[in-house]
């Protein structure tokens, strides 16, 4: 039987700047390609870069680093079905393991006990579209719904879809301002005044960093 593989864009080591898991040391696993192309993403190298690794090499790497943390980034994971394997096989092992993944992909197969983090398009992002609806019935307390905000009218329409859907019912929603486009102000500023039941959230390894800095 042929090895499951997946495309990786990198393997790093770095401080969680996103999710209510921020702060914490994590391993992140980039997979490569992407489905969407969001007007503002700030990772446009993974659709076409990467390398071919199987499983077993992938927990090897991810065994030098001594955290307890792994996180399924990209690019989208769930474009490639091997992600659902490896992040099984995380769990197997011991780690908390979470997925960041576009939302148009349904969650239904990955593995209930990960947390996930799914990013709801918002319009200005170019791809509202996408959003896989399903998902609203398939998450558990531990996942976060997040909303990358570039505007007012981002707001706004994040702070309906909450309501028509009570998410917040369902699990953690997250606000995250585009950077460099929403002031983190205007938004703390948004979210009080119209009471939203949302978690502010930065993007921490930015803040640390700066916005250019690639494996942070």
């Amino acid at each position: 039987m042929e090895a499951v593989a997946l495309k990786i864009n990198e393997i790093f080591y770095s401080i969680q700047g996103e999710s209510l898991l921020a702060g914490k040391p994590t391993v992140f696993v980039r997979t490569a390609s992407c489905n969407l192309k969001c007007r503002w993403c700030d990772t446009q190298q993974t659709p076409w870069q990467g390398k071919r690794m199987e499983i077993d090499e992938i927990l090897t790497e991810v065994k030098n680093y001594q955290t307890d943390y792994v996180c399924i980034t990209g690019g989208e994971p769930l474009a490639q079905k091997g992600s659902v394997v490896l992040i099984d096989k995380l769990l197997a092992s011991g780690y908390v393991v979470s997925l960041e993944t576009n939302g148009s992909f349904s969650i239904k197969d990955v593995p209930r006990a990960s947390i996930k983090v799914i990013d709801l398009k918002c319009p200005d992002s170019g791809e509202s579209e996408s959003i896989a609806w399903e998902n609203f019935s398939l998450v558990a307390k531990q996942d976060q719904f997040k909303f990358v905000v570039a505007s007012k009218g981002d707001f706004d329409w994040a702070l309906k879809i909450c309501e028509d859907y009570k998410l917040n019912e369902k699990c953690t929603v997250l606000f995250s301002p585009v950077y460099g486009q929403v002031k983190p102000a205007d938004l703390a500023a948004w979210i009080l005044s119209s009471h939203a039941k949302a978690t502010l959230q930065l993007q921490l390894h930015k803040e640390i960093w700066g916005p250019d800095e690639k494996g942070v």
